[in-house]
């Protein structure tokens, strides 16, 4: 027996294990990435997209995208990833918010470009596609922009609002275009009832 206690994964080290496998351009492989699982962090995603450790806020803005670039998704469980060690962490509902969208274009030939709180973009189509769950009690639509790999955004109310009004009816649904996709956001009979 070595005499060497079990490691208890902790922020500080993953911070540590990210920033050394982020070193390349863009975002790191966790996709292909399979380490041990290490337990879980008490770090939870709140829905209006806030990160907290321990309960506190984060502060760095920095650190949330570290953390955010080695997020991974398997089997309905959120995971921060390094070569080494997974660590499982809490979402509320989706680990980002878009806040904002550009349009360019019309019609079916319209792109609609989603940001999200950390600072990603991805541009709705077959690959990034908008979907919107109600609430089976009150109705009330949320809507979730695909950023990648399995992580969406909750679109937030005032870009769902803007979304709104580039929609359109095509057959039962009224919705958006972007990317050559129709994403329908409400039965078109439901419209025609307010």
């Amino acid at each position: 027996m070595s005499g060497q206690k079990p490691v208890t994964p902790d922020a500080e080290g993953i911070a540590v294990a990210a920033k050394a496998a982020g070193k390349g351009k863009g975002l790191p492989p966790v996709h292909l990435w399979n380490p041990p699982f290490c337990g879980d962090l008490d770090i939870r995603i709140t829905r209006d997209g806030s990160w907290h450790y321990l309960g506190t806020p984060f502060t760095r803005f920095e650190l949330v995208k570290l953390f955010a670039s080695i997020l991974k998704l398997e089997e309905g469980k959120y995971y921060l990833v390094t070569p080494v060690e997974k660590v499982g962490i809490t979402v509320e509902d989706a680990p980002f918010v878009a806040v904002d969208f550009d349009a360019a274009g019309q019609g079916r030939d319209q792109v609609i470009t989603f940001t999200t709180n950390i600072g990603d973009t991805a541009a709705a189509g077959p690959e990034h596609v908008i979907r919107v769950e109600r609430d089976t009690e009150t109705g009330e639509p949320s809507p979730y922009v695909m950023i990648r790999a399995g992580l969406e955004a909750l679109i937030d109310r005032k870009s769902f609002y803007r979304l709104a009004e580039l929609g359109e009816h095509h057959g039962d649904w009224f919705g958006v275009w972007s990317g050559g996709t129709f994403f329908p956001l409400i039965p078109s009979a439901e419209l025609d009832e307010t």
